[in-house]
């Protein structure tokens, strides 16, 4: 034997192993960080390697999720190694044999829900019960409410407290919404949590945003028995991983993400804190199924005279600021036909002048969100919508661009340029919801050429980053160039 493998909780396994065995296991899991070469510049990063290692060969502790990397790597290497089974906390592969797929479908539907659920649905369910731990990698608009709903469900019928942590005070709202939707009594049952709420309740379930509790000492983190996590791709901060770190002896661990960033480290962060990672559905096959809108992506490329830039900075001070390029986005929002969502980066410099070069001319109703805004005032904004067909939204994407469900959105405008996968995926996730008279979308991804001689502008290399993830995707896209006339 030349590793033994066992659980020293519920967050950590516990490894023992030969020296050079352990030396090899932490080359394995250490990863390189991509933007490490521009945090080691600032001084909170200065002194530090750039490298993730995610297995510890002074204590031998790799998370549990880790599992089956651990011992792929062991059957690859010829390692023979004994998965021993802890006393308390069982062992490192548990899983249910009681949970059959046959059994989940009929709890599910025990619960009467006023939704036809979906094969997948059913699926994602049976493997969360049955494997104690996993990442959903689920889509806009895959019903992810109504999976975390059916799980909450079955634990608290099981005696189970729930913990589930949301990174905005929004979603704590809807998810408290949509478990009321379903029928449930959630002033009896859940407890919400932000913004100076009480931290200790009795209820069953508390939805919290994880900023109102990962300063939380371990104690407050010892009566739940459940964590989901929703939106996990966030979970990856040292904040939310420390908060991940103090339940150790919550056995159920559930992380749903509309989207990952492809950076293979941040994957294996959150796979070992939740578990292993299965896709739900995809979102073309949704669109095809007809559960989603058709996406059409118009790319409005606009052609600038030639310009260096000291820095992306100073390149993006140049856009927002930019006249010519507002009244555009202005104009375009005032042309459409339907809700239209403007997202924005900086609120000062860009989306307080859009919102009143907008709102003075115009006799829509036009919102402005930034995260000054309060949640109840989010909340109407969002049911507005609903019921409109002609508003205007200029939102940050902070605020909008992650799991709010607008279902009557018919338009989304990127006024600010991003290469981040999962912003913009999460942001194009907003105009995908159909609506009761609404089946398509578009999304106007405004794009700048300012390029010399000399190379691409930033912003235009931005663009190429997205145009991948729409091929990935299989989105349709157009691009279409545009000379502003004041330029």
């Amino acid at each position: 034997m030349d590793l033994l493998i066992s659980k020293k909780n519920e967050v950590y396994l516990k490894i023992e192993a030969q020296p050079h065995i352990n030396y090899e296991l932490s080359d394995f899991f250490t990863f390189e960080v991509e933007s490490a070469k521009y945090m080691q510049k600032t001084r909170r990063y200065k002194g530090w390697d750039g490298k993730i290692r995610l297995y510890s060969p002074a204590n031998g502790e790799i998370y549990c999720g880790l599992i089956d990397y651990l011992t792929d790597w062991a059957d690859k290497k010829g390692y023979d190694y004994v998965l021993d089974e802890d006393e308390f906390y069982g062992h490192p592969q548990e899983t249910n044999d009681l949970i059959t797929p046959e059994g989940v479908a009929s709890f599910v539907q025990s619960l009467h829900l006023n939704h036809r659920v979906r094969d997948y649905q059913y699926q994602a369910i049976y493997e969360c019960l049955k494997y104690n731990r996993r990442l959903l990698l689920s889509p806009t608009a895959s019903g992810k409410s109504l999976m975390i709903y059916s799980l909450v469900r079955y634990h608290v019928n099981a005696d189970r407290n729930v913990l589930i942590v949301v990174p905005t005070t929004s979603l704590v709202e809807q998810m408290y919404k949509d478990f009321k939707e379903y029928g449930w009594n959630v002033g009896h049952h859940c407890h919400k949590l932000y913004a100076g709420a009480e931290k200790y309740t009795n209820h069953d379930v508390v939805i919290s945003t994880w900023q109102s509790i990962y300063k939380e000492p371990k104690k407050w983190f010892d009566k739940f028995d459940c964590v989901i996590g929703d939106e996990a791709h966030l979970f990856k901060a040292k904040s939310l991983t420390s908060l991940m770190g103090k339940l150790h002896d919550c056995k159920y661990r559930i992380g749903f993400t509309g989207t990952l960033d492809g950076a293979n480290v941040n994957q294996l962060v959150l796979e070992g804190v939740f578990g292993k990672c299965s896709k739900v559905t995809k979102t073309n096959e949704l669109m095809k199924q007809g559960y989603l809108s058709k996406l059409k992506v118009k790319i409005v490329l606009i052609k600038h005279k030639e310009k260096l830039f000291e820095g992306y900075q100073d390149e993006m001070d140049y856009l927002v600021e930019h006249e010519p390029r507002n009244k555009f986005i202005k104009n375009l929002a005032k042309d459409l036909k339907g809700n239209t969502l403007i997202l924005f980066n900086y609120v000062e410099k860009h989306g307080l002048p859009l919102y009143n070069m907008i709102n003075s001319d115009t006799e829509r109703p036009v919102y402005f969100v930034h995260g000054g805004v309060d949640t109840e005032d989010r909340e109407e904004i969002r049911l507005l919508t609903e019921k409109s067909d002609n508003s205007i939204i200029v939102a940050s994407y902070g605020t909008f661009s992650t799991g709010i469900n607008i279902r009557n959105l018919h338009n989304v405008i990127f006024a600010s340029p991003s290469k981040s996968r999962i912003r913009n995926l999460q942001s194009i996730g907003r105009v995908l919801r159909k609506g009761d008279n609404k089946s398509k979308a578009t999304l106007y991804d405004i794009a700048d050429d300012i390029s010399t001689d000399k190379g691409n502008n930033y912003t235009l290399n931005h663009l190429l980053e997205r145009v991948k993830i729409y091929n990935e995707e299989k989105f349709d896209y157009e691009i279409i160039d545009v000379k502003l006339k004041d330029d």
